[in-house]
């Protein structure tokens, strides 16, 4: 479990909250807290007051991967190879080792053709893609998404989301604007002005959502 107690950190305030392994959604308006909930998750900042344990451990001390709404500009290096693999070079893994894990990685997604490449010639879906390979290939505990999804047509998303299901982190905790994509997730959680509204799984915090534009299209419908 992640778990969370009398958290302040800028805008966000939780007392307590829990997050259970698998699939968690972040919804709500732009400046409620999303992101700064996701940094702290993923240990590149420290909150002002409170605790958080992933399993037990403080963040930071689990294998993490990130992946943020323009994947492109915090790329490390010019090489597709290169960017897949640089998490296993980090942690210091042989280098026929490293080659081996990155060409296996990106033949695995079907996208060996673009080993080669130089990211600055991809399309804006392909470089997604390589981000969610480099932040997948050391098989992170915790994947942290932050409107990675924003710009992604549906067979880019459809292609990330097996490479991200394929690693098998225990934890995958995203921040969507696309409310069919939060309905898919085992938990959700809305964020409202640095408090969480509601959270639970889909259909329970849906309906307390109902009227707002953050439930899915035809949900009051179909559900």
């Amino acid at each position: 479990m992640i778990q969370i107690g009398d958290l302040s950190c800028r805008t966000l305030d939780i007392p307590d909250l829990i997050i259970p392994p698998g699939s968690t959604a972040l919804i709500g308006p732009n400046g409620s807290g999303k992101t700064t909930l996701l940094r702290l998750l993923a240990g590149l900042i420290s909150p002002d007051r409170g605790t958080i344990t992933i399993g037990g451990l403080v963040p930071g001390s689990c294998r993490v991967g990130f992946v943020n709404e323009y994947p492109d500009r915090n790329a490390l290096f010019s090489r597709v190879a290169d960017e897949i693999a640089a998490p296993l070079r980090f942690a210091r893994f042989p280098c026929a080792e490293v080659s081996r894990k990155a060409e296996a990685c990106a033949e695995d997604a079907g996208l060996s053709h673009l080993i080669n490449r130089r990211l600055h010639t991809l399309s804006g879906g392909e470089k997604a893609l390589v981000a969610v390979l480099a932040a997948t290939i050391h098989r992170p505990d915790v994947l942290i998404l932050d409107e990675f999804d924003s710009h992604l047509d549906e067979q880019t998303l459809d292609a990330a989301e097996q490479v991200i299901r394929a690693s098998g982190p225990g934890y995958i905790v995203r921040c969507t604007q696309n409310m069919d994509v939060a309905g898919r997730s085992g938990t959700v959680i809305a964020l409202f002005d640095g408090r969480i509204r509601v959270s639970g799984r889909p259909g329970e915090v849906f309906s307390r959502l109902a009227g707002t534009c953050y439930v899915p299209f035809g949900w009051g419908v179909l559900r």
